[in-house]
């Protein structure tokens, strides 16, 4: 039965949606019984997605985590290099590539919380170069904008900022030392089109503006800000832009398939995510983390914005965060973007109910949070094969929770 769900999601097609979705909390809260894990069926099944991925050389190792109303299963495979001398642990550490948006959305939605951030705002108001920006073509062509782009446009991947690879593949080393200088590339570049009108992924561009805005309006780096308003309150001691030697030391290497056969892909010192520097807070891209430091993260999420006693985020901005934001007409499918994360919106989806939210990163990572069934989960993998949204590992870590609900 897993198999055929495999090769159902891997063959699934997008189709157009006109419902609405939403983090279904008021439902899940509603429900008399979630549908509940079968912890002996849930470990046969990761153990078997774990395994294919060793046996066709996708990973040097991997790691996983499911909670469920209270209880948590979390199981480790394989090493952290090609050696294979050390093994993967809950401590290891991860690159999370564009797993680090939601984690720099929560922290511009602290700042909304605080009436220090506005939503609707244009970017101009926090950063003035933005000011008057046109719409610019690959060929330097200018057209005048109609609606300035917003802090709402950056987080729903409707500004028009960064999306455009064209453009964004001139970016050179002097445009990536630090955001101050990717800032000044994407005022240069102009957008990539109206905003509001279309959506179009931006893997770093518009969440480095972010990161700068977080920067401006709560006068701290995004470094000091996310390590004293998200990471120490949830616990998260291992989650940074910049590891320490020890950290280091726990770092995952990079796993690359040559001619069918594992091979390492080599990443610079001093870099995290691509030819970006790490000192470079790459707020879409950048942090590294643990097994054990997201699932923190994660369940903040699921707990509707709050570690224990203190609120990270009120329920009124949480709720924002992961209801579908952008209308079906410009992204039809199967999910839609909320504020940092994607929200499946249509029950045609083959694994997580409507209502779930998360996102995965460029080299593996995955994680959703599926509030009607009391769920989050977490995948770590760091590879430049099967990566980015929708890959195979990812799809088969979804299909392995969910074929293991009670009979």
């Amino acid at each position: 039965m897993l198999v055929k769900k495999l090769l159902f999601v891997l063959s699934a097609l997008l189709i157009s949606v006109s419902v609405l979705g939403s983090c279904a909390w008021k439902q899940s809260e509603q429900e008399d019984q979630i549908e509940r894990l079968d912890i002996e069926v849930l470990a046969a099944n990761i153990d078997m997605v774990a395994q294919y991925d060793l046996s066709q050389n996708k990973v040097f190792g991997s790691a996983y985590c499911v909670y469920q109303d209270g209880v948590t299963y979390e199981k480790c495979y394989g090493t952290t290099a090609l050696d294979g001398q050390n093994e993967v642990t809950n401590a290891s550490i991860f690159r999370l590539a564009s797993m680090s948006k939601p984690i720099t959305t929560v922290a511009a939605l602290i700042l909304v919380d605080r009436g220090l951030l506005s939503l609707s705002a244009p970017i101009s108001k926090y950063i003035p170069d933005f000011a008057g920006i046109k719409i610019k073509d690959a060929r330097g062509r200018t057209t005048n904008v109609i609606n300035a782009p917003t802090v709402w446009n950056i987080l729903t991947h409707t500004s028009g900022i960064g999306s455009d690879a064209k453009k964004t593949d001139r970016m050179t080393a002097n445009d990536k030392k630090t955001l101050d200088d990717s800032i000044a590339f994407y005022v240069r570049s102009g957008l990539d089109f109206e905003p509001g009108s279309m959506q179009m992924y931006s893997g770093t561009g518009s969440f480095d503006v972010l990161s700068k805005i977080v920067e401006i309006v709560s006068e701290k780096t995004l470094a000091e800000f996310l390590k004293d308003e998200i990471f120490d309150p949830c616990g998260m001691t291992d989650t940074t832009f910049v590891p320490t030697a020890e950290q280091r030391k726990r770092m995952v290497t990079m796993h690359n398939r040559v001619d069918g056969e594992n091979a390492e892909f080599a990443i610079p010192e001093g870099y995290i995510f691509g030819d970006y520097p790490e000192t470079h807070y790459l707020g879409g891209a950048g942090l590294v983390s643990t097994l054990s430091d997201y699932a923190k993260f994660a369940l903040m999420l699921l707990n509707k914005g709050k570690v224990g006693n203190k609120t990270i985020l009120t329920e009124k901005t949480f709720n924002q965060l992961c209801t579908a934001q952008v209308d079906s007409d410009i992204m039809p499918g199967q999910y839609r973007w909320g504020l940092g994360v994607r929200v499946i919106t249509d029950d045609m989806y083959p694994t997580l109910p409507v209502g779930s939210f998360g996102w995965s990163g460029a080299y593996g990572t995955h994680f959703w949070v599926d509030p009607v069934n009391k769920i989050f989960a977490v995948f770590m993998k760091n590879s430049v094969v099967d990566g980015g949204a929708g890959n195979e590992s990812a799809l088969s870590f979804e299909n392995a929770v969910y074929d293991s609900f009670e009979d």
